[in-house]
């Protein structure tokens, strides 16, 4: 083993060298490690190859680390002149054996701004240093700053197209469907990422976070974007009914989609002559003679289509949840996560019930059946007695939910939506109060016991007391 400082450094320069070369030689290195390897034999390198996979000697650990830190303080105070190369091969080292040091992503962010790295490439090294360490808080937050680098070379490219000169006009057009189609790609490999990272280490509050802010930047308004994270989620919390911070996700999501539903009509009723139906109640007055008739003009027709198709997606979400959940909560007893997760989509149903209904009470007769009826918390649907339900829409205790798979239709898809169709049964307040009294009558789980309990009470305390 190297003792001198001459030895060790040819030994670290060595080993950066081989690091470097292993990623030159299989650009699709999928995951790194160190293996246990308390001192050098053999005398060969410590970088270890082994299909994608790339492993460091734990050995070399000690000698490396202080190497390429110290490298890069002299950089960074003027005592040491490294090019750009070197500079990207030090930092890509550092990072992979500590990813949380700050002052090697600060440099590689001058890197990619002054054209010496690409996005992508720098995407790709946050990848493999979060399949040893999915928590690095500092990895999640440089992603951020790579993502919005790409964002607004997209954003810049959409504002050059407005003023097109001659051939440029072409050129624009090429690059700007590259950069969306690149986009495309990032988005989902950074859903990718934060699945793994999720499953590497559990409630990974960054990697959630950094998901839901990945949605809000990259995909806002996309409700299908939205649908589809929704529907592949529900396999994944199935496989961690511990994971608050999974089902936080999941709750991000569910009050996204109803957002986005309710504002439907918003959006095609925003134009001045079109605002009668988003606003009942102020109505402009040349409208007053078309509703005294009882009709209504196309494009108030069609914002009341739009807002049916809203309602019922909405309550096919909330349908689709409590359903979800009923079944996680008989499968997995004693898990706090599921109940909390159950008040919190009951909150949001009861809450968005209330003002839907203020929002549309001048138009009543439009609204979906589930919405109308004496008990503002029990849905008709539920009171038609299908198989399996009583009369007052409980659910019988011994009964299995089944957990649908498919995700909920899009309100912007009128043949998957037809008018006629029977919406869904949502949460009502006596149907939750049968589902508790079915677990605590077949409960013999203490846990379970406790969390049926606290959920009735706040049923009682919380719900059962608003207006």
């Amino acid at each position: 083993m190297a003792e001198s400082e001459e030895e060790v450094d040819v030994l670290v320069q060595r080993v950066v060298k081989d690091i470097t070369n292993a990623f030159k030689r299989n650009p699709n290195i999928d995951e790194i490690g160190v293996i246990p390897c308390p001192e050098a034999r053999y005398n060969r390198s410590p970088i270890v190859l082994v299909e994608n996979k790339l492993g460091v000697e734990s050995w070399c650990v000690k000698f490396l680390l202080p190497y390429v830190h110290n490298k890069l303080l002299l950089y960074r105070q003027r005592k040491h002149w490294l090019d750009r190369e070197a500079l990207a091969d030090i930092t890509c080292t550092l990072l992979l054996l500590n990813p949380d040091f700050t002052t090697a992503w600060n440099v590689r962010k001058e890197l990619l701004q002054c054209g010496a790295l690409n996005p992508e490439k720098d995407l790709y090294l946050g990848k493999l240093a979060l399949t040893k360490f999915p928590k690095s808080p500092e990895t999640w937050i440089h992603r951020r700053w790579v993502l919005q680098q790409i964002l607004r070379q997209v954003s810049a490219v959409s504002r050059s197209r407005k003023h097109p000169q001659g051939d440029a006009e072409q050129a624009d057009a090429d690059r700007s469907q590259r950069l969306s189609d690149q986009l495309a790609r990032t988005l989902h490999q950074e859903m990718k990422v934060c699945s793994d990272a999720a499953c590497r280490y559990p409630s990974n509050y960054n990697a959630w976070s950094h998901r839901i802010w990945v949605l809000q930047h990259m995909a806002e308004g996309n409700v299908k974007v939205f649908h589809d994270e929704l529907s592949s989620m529900r396999l994944w919390v199935s496989m961690h009914v511990s994971d608050h911070s999974g089902f936080h996700y999941r709750q991000f999501l569910l009050k996204e989609l109803i957002t986005e539903l309710s504002q439907t009509p918003a959006s095609t009723t925003s134009s001045p002559q079109h605002r009668g139906s988003a606003a009942p109640s102020s109505s402009p007055p040349h409208h007053g003679h078309d509703r005294a008739n009882g009709e209504l003009s196309g494009a108030e027709a069609a914002g009341e289509e739009e807002r049916r198709l809203g309602s019922t997606a909405a309550l096919q979400l909330f349908h689709q949840e409590v359903e979800l959940c009923s079944d996680l909560i008989r499968s997995f007893p004693g898990h706090e996560t599921l109940w909390s997760h159950r008040r919190h989509v009951y909150y949001l149903w009861h809450h968005w019930r209330r003002e839907h209904q203020h929002r549309c009470g001048s138009n009543r007769g439009s609204e979906p059946d589930c919405l109308n009826n004496g008990d503002p918390g029990l849905p008709k649907a539920c009171a038609q007695s299908p198989a399996g339900e009583g009369v007052n829409g409980q659910r019988h205790a011994g009964e299995a939910m089944e957990v649908d798979g498919a995700s909920p239709p899009d309100p912007r898809d009128s043949k998957r939506l037809k008018r006629g169709v029977q919406p869904p049964s949502a949460p009502a307040l006596p149907s939750e109060h049968g589902f508790v009294s079915g677990i605590l009558d077949g409960c013999c789980h203490p846990e379970q016991r406790r969390f049926a309990l606290a959920y009735k009470k706040w049923l009682d305390t919380v719900i059962d007391q608003q207006p």
